[in-house]
């Protein structure tokens, strides 16, 4: 043995090859942590001290390779200054070069995922093989960072300038014959073959048949190109990803704004512009919080695990009520492999439904994400039913009937005398609460919120949302049984609207005191827009259907009426009374066409703005800041007000129910971290400002005491 740490061994293979194996102690996977830095340095320098290495191959213990820089190490580094943070980054980077200076041949055997710096190791060597099973990529723009271990500057010098830039601004992971064809990897192999392939390659690097040096030497010199080609290479790259990423996520442009400063340097050079950069991307507020969104990510998988030992296996579901909703509940769960049947009372009902599985599953397979053969797999584990006759055999049960108490409480019940005593019964609703829904059932410890997000198949939350009776069995299958669609499921405590629909609904009533006051709505969604909103809230009331947000409003007025109720009619009344329900009826607070690919398209109507005109209670001139305070006060406190009544157990869950829920804007974080980016105190002054427009802009106690504090919510 030459080398033995806890991360990484350097042991003799044969005719003076060695391998060089990351394989981290007491962890599932490799990762780069100051241990493994660490030892990475004093490897390379075992090897280099001992003159019989005539070669190195860079091999994992693990599936994976290695997934990446330890996030949770790096990310208290970023609070240190500017200078410090500079050199601890170009300490990092010798350990790189050293490796890369080696004066022997390297070639990496790629087993399984390496992503950011475990590409980035991958990069420094002089071959890669890659196992058909493995992928690679460099994703860090989407923590609002880029690549801080020599990415910019390898693999512009290896793949072109091009292709770099593609894989760096997009932080896509890359399969192998797509690496092989950019050339990022120079042999693609069969995972059995790989260890032989990389052995074959360092031989044929040993005995002079390939020229190492000459394969090494364009990395540690500028980028191949004059003058006019730079312009026209980084130029239109500038524009047309500034174009993709938006002007809220600032690291794919500042990523090639780094290649381009360094496309005169050798390496050497270069990696200090590229560590400048990355400091400077590392303080930013977006980098904040995508590492935070990351962070809570990770929390939140770690919960969902927790509760993979009380679950039961669902092998079949049902969901009662077919129609969109149901049909894109059957779409989920049959196109991720378990069978669901699928039950209305009426056959347009079922047509519906299976038209929209079928509509959706096409969609994949026109796109290519699909094979034909596991489309008609999919559609034939969709089996249709008017009757109750299979019932007896379903695991869990997903009610998706019409949002009307009396109608689930007839339709739960009923249900229940069909399936077994143990399955599980789930009621899609938004807003009624579990525990009054449960109160029609024999048998309540089954029952359990299951609340889906429209469109089904593209929101990726699914609220799971536990009754006073709910058993913590029927919580934790129906968690796995989300997590088998795919879908990222957080427990949430029963009260009317849960979280996210309690917390969206203070936001739409300060869209409704914007519109008592005169604003007008095209502009409200035009400021929310550039807030970071996929769309403003009266193009968003329109999408979910006026009627759904009349009703839900209603609820949560009775819920909480000393700050959701309101006195006299308001806009969504005036909208409801005219039968302007949204895209479903054609028109909303705007009207809809439909465009070229038969998609609805809103265009201006003023009938909307006479509809309106009986709620404006007085024109007032309100500034672009009021009308994001007005929006966003009420519902950064109301999601304040569910941690503190338990509704959800952490800040982390509170903010990612948010982002994936309703699209909060991802680079501010989540409405908690956004209140923390204000600072807490700020945030409570700001507040009081807008007291006078009632109970939804008044700060909780606690956080008055947390502003007094100096406390924050993350960190």
């Amino acid at each position: 043995m030459i080398y033995e740490g806890k991360a990484i061994t350097v042991k003799a293979l044969e005719g003076g090859i060695v391998e060089l194996k990351f394989d981290l102690k007491g962890e599932s996977v490799n990762k780069f942590n100051r241990l493994t830095l660490n030892e990475l340095r004093d490897a390379v320098a075992a090897i280099k001290a001992d003159a019989s290495v005539k070669g190195v191959i860079v091999s994992s213990g693990k599936d994976v390779f290695i997934v990446g820089a330890d996030i949770t190490e790096f990310v208290d580094n970023f609070q240190l200054p500017d200078e410090e943070l500079v050199a601890g980054n170009l300490e990092a980077n010798k350990i790189f070069s050293a490796f890369e200076d080696l004066e022997v041949p390297t070639v990496v055997a790629i087993n399984g995922i390496a992503l950011g710096g475990g590409l980035e190791m991958c990069l420094a060597a002089d071959y890669r093989v890659m196992s058909t099973a493995a992928k690679i990529g460099l994703p860090e723009v989407k923590l609002g960072i880029y690549p801080g271990f020599g990415g910019t500057v390898r693999l512009p010098r290896i793949i072109g300038t091009d292709n770099a830039i593609e894989w760096i601004a997009s932080g896509k992971e890359n399969r192998a014959e797509d690496a092989l064809k950019v050339g990022a990897v120079d042999a693609v192999v069969t995972p059995a073959l790989l260890p032989a392939a990389a052995l074959d390659l360092v031989k044929r690097a040993i005995s002079g048949e390939l020229d190492f040096k000459a394969k090494r030497q364009p990395k540690l010199e500028k980028l191949k190109l004059n003058a006019i080609e730079q312009m026209m290479a980084f130029e239109t790259a500038k524009g047309f990803v500034a174009g993709q990423a938006g002007p809220n996520y600032p690291a794919p442009v500042e990523a090639i704004k780094t290649i381009q400063k360094a496309a005169n340097f050798g390496r050497d050079k270069a990696l200090e512009v590229e560590a400048a950069g990355f400091v400077k991307l590392a303080k930013t507020s977006v980098a904040t919080s995508l590492i935070g969104l990351f962070l809570n990510d990770q929390e939140l998988k770690k919960k969902g695990k927790q509760y993979d030992e009380a679950a039961k296996d669902v092998k079949l579901a049902a969901v009662l009520g077919a129609g969109i909703m149901g049909g894109g509940i059957a779409y989920q769960s049959a196109s991720k492999g378990t069978p669901i049947l699928m039950k209305d009372i009426r056959e347009e009902g079922i047509q519906m439904g299976l038209q929209e599985a079928s509509k959706l599953l096409g969609k994949r397979v026109e796109k290519g994400r699909m094979k034909p053969e596991k489309m008609a797999e999919a559609l034939n584990a969709i089996r249709p039913t008017m009757s109750y006759g299979d019932f007896g055999n379903v695991d869990i049960v997903v009610e998706a009937v019409v949002e009307n108490p009396k109608v689930k409480h007839a339709v739960l019940a009923e249900v229940e005398g069909h399936v077994r005593e143990d399955a599980i019964i789930a009621s899609n609703t938004s807003t009624i609460s579990i525990s009054y829904l449960a109160q029609a059932l024999k048998r309540p410890e089954n029952f359990v919120g299951m609340h889906f997000f429209n469109p089904v198949h593209m929101m990726p939350l699914v609220e799971v949302i536990r009754g006073e009776k709910s058993s913590e069995v029927a919580v934790a299958t129906t968690v796995a049984y989300a997590k088998k669609m795919g879908k990222n499921p957080i427990v949430v405590n029963d009260c009317p609207g849960f979280l996210v629909n309690r917390v969206l609904f203070p936001y739409f009533g300060g869209f409704a005191k914007l519109l008592e006051l005169g604003v007008d709505f095209v502009r409200i969604d035009k400021i929310m827009e550039k807030f970071g909103w996929p769309m403003g809230p009266a193009y968003l009331s329109d999408v979910v259907g006026i009627d759904t947000g009349h009703h839900g409003r209603d609820v949560m007025a009775e819920g909480f009426p000393d700050r959701m109720a309101v006195e006299g009619k308001t806009a969504v009344d005036v909208m409801y009374d005219a039968n302007r329900l949204g895209q479903k009826n054609g028109k909303g607070f705007y009207a809809y066409e439909m465009d070229k690919r038969g998609k609805p398209k809103k265009v201006s109507d003023p009938v909307a703005y006479e509809v309106l005109k009986p709620i404006v209670k007085e024109q007032r001139e309100l500034t672009d800041e009021d009308i994001i305070n007005f929006m966003m006060i009420p519902l950064c406190l109301e999601t304040v007000r569910c941690l503190e009544d338990g509704i959800v157990s952490t800040a982390a869950e509170a903010d990612m129910g948010l982002i994936y829920g309703i699209g909060f804007p991802p680079f501010r974080g989540g409405a908690l971290r956004y209140i923390d980016s204000i600072g807490v105190a700020e945030f409570v002054a700001i507040a009081d400002k807008y007291a006078d427009l009632g109970a939804l802009y008044h700060p909780t106690a606690k956080l008055r005491e947390m502003a007094k504090n100096g406390q924050k919510f993350f960190g």
